[in-house]
């Protein structure tokens, strides 16, 4: 039976209509004001239950996961929070978790629609590590502003600070337990949850990548400085990291996910997935469109690197990369570098 929050039964509840790519079947959209919930002045709870979250446990868990995914997670201790990628051998995204770790266990929770398939890919690696790989009826619920210690009988606790513009807390507590939690906090929907996302460059897997993504199409999940994200640079080997290396040492990927401001005077409005064109030609693919209280529409996009600072069309729909949202930091490329010094020959160094 497909899932649905007990929040759907609060006055003003309403779900995303139609079929949607996001993650978003079973939680409230919003609660009959969904851009004035996004005005956020006090903790605010974001209901989203419908993630899966699976546990991992055991003596060989720090060194099995770390050698499957993209985060350094060997060696970090209780109270962790980041990110982690599966991806192919090809270095293409698989899934994509958000991970905890409390009181030894594990705990990385994905979009509804990848729980039965990641649980699935961590089982089948377990050979003879001593590792327990099990599906909770955990719910993952974000506390959106400022917020000291929560007490809510949570398993774990995520801290992300100044995400999307706002703090971020999550908490994973028993499904039953929702609704009591829920009514200790102010509420907002998923659609407020959403544009701050946007805002945050963080993808979903299914509304903003396609199968041919790789992690640093996505700036934004590669860990740099002081910020854990989900790509550690510097750890050992795993599927798909000859990828992740080669991009960061010797070149740019050549798309990018980028943050793009929509003519809100269109007639209709592009669905996730819509083909971008620029000058006639497809130069991307249109992931999460969301309507921001202060800019109105706006969306994720994968753009070519080619077409960043031209007009876009989707469908009718005109739209421009927003500045804000290009990288700053993409890697120093010292393959790169070395292999042009090579080239200029003896005599030309910098």
């Amino acid at each position: 039976m497909a899932y649905a929050s007990e929040l759907l039964a609060l006055p003003g509840a309403q779900e995303l209509p139609g079929p949607s790519l996001l993650d978003a079947e079973g939680v409230p959209w919003h609660y009959g004001n969904p851009l004035g919930e996004q005005r956020i002045t006090e903790p605010t709870l974001v209901d989203r239950s419908n993630r899966a979250v699976i546990a991992v446990s055991g003596p060989d868990a720090p060194g099995f996961l770390n050698n499957l995914l993209s985060q350094k997670l060997d060696t970090v201790a209780d109270g962790f929070a980041a990110s982690a990628l599966d991806l192919d051998a090809q270095g293409r995204i698989l899934h994509h978790a958000d991970v905890a770790l409390a009181d030894g266990v594990y705990y990385l929770d994905v979009p509804s629609y990848q729980g039965e398939s990641f649980a699935a890919f961590l089982r089948k690696m377990v050979f003879w590590s001593d590792v327990t790989v099990e599906e909770t009826d955990l719910a993952v619920l974000s506390i959106l502003g400022p917020v000291g210690p929560v007490d809510a009988g949570q398993v774990f606790t995520r801290r992300l600070d100044n995400w999307g513009g706002v703090g971020r807390t999550d908490i994973a507590v028993p499904r039953a337990h929702v609704g009591e939690i829920a009514q200790q906090f102010p509420l907002a929907g998923l659609m407020a949850f959403t544009a701050f996302r946007v805002a945050a460059g963080e993808p979903e897997t299914r509304a903003d990548l396609d199968e041919k993504s790789i992690p640093h199409e996505a700036p934004n999940l590669i860990n740099r400085g002081e910020a854990i994200r989900a790509v550690h640079l510097e750890k050992g080997c795993y599927r798909g990291q000859e990828t992740v290396a080669r991009v960061e040492n010797l070149g740019r990927s050549p798309r990018l996910l980028v943050k793009l401001q929509l003519d809100g005077s269109a007639p209709t409005e592009p669905e996730t997935g819509a083909e971008i064109t620029a000058g006639g030609r497809k130069v991307g693919r249109l992931g999460t469109v969301v309507h921001d209280a202060d800019e109105g529409p706006v969306a994720l996009a994968l753009v070519k690197r080619s077409a960043l600072g031209a007009p876009l069309d989707i469908g009718g729909t005109a739209a421009s990369v927003d500045p804000s949202s290009l990288p700053a930091d993409e890697g120093e490329h010292a393959g790169r570098r070395a292999v042009d010094k090579l080239r200029r020959g003896p005599g030309h160094d910098e």
